[in-house]
């Protein structure tokens, strides 16, 4: 479960970037997670609770944003929200499609005290 990984690099930069701004507690972590970037949502949620035990990020509240796929189609030559990853493209039908969105993860923002 590479989650568990996610939420201790999440957990351990947001304690870093607290200390770093003077702050004592963490209070919500905003996350953006693209659609294609194979994370189970709701083990992220329940491994960022166990791994912010007894740090500064403990309590904190886990907002995640998900963003939509995109991809470039080289059939009609324009770029389309995705949803599903191998599918044809919705304006063409063309499966010569590359990624061009979706697989991101990265910490948005932090709220401190």
């Amino acid at each position: 479960m590479h989650e568990m990984s996610i939420c201790e690099s999440v957990v351990e930069t947001a304690r870093t970037v607290a200390l770093q701004e003077g702050a004592t507690r963490v209070t919500k972590v905003r996350l953006e997670i693209g659609c294609f970037g194979g994370v189970e949502t709701e083990a992220l949620r329940f491994g960022f609770d166990v791994v912010a035990r007894g740090t500064s990020v403990e309590g904190a509240e886990l907002d995640i944003i998900e963003l939509p796929g995109r991809a470039w189609c080289f059939g009609c030559v324009e770029a389309h929200d995705m949803t599903v990853r191998g599918e044809p493209c919705p304006a063409c039908g063309d499966h010569r499609l590359s990624v061009t969105g979706g697989e991101e993860l990265r910490i948005k923002d932090l709220e401190v005290i």
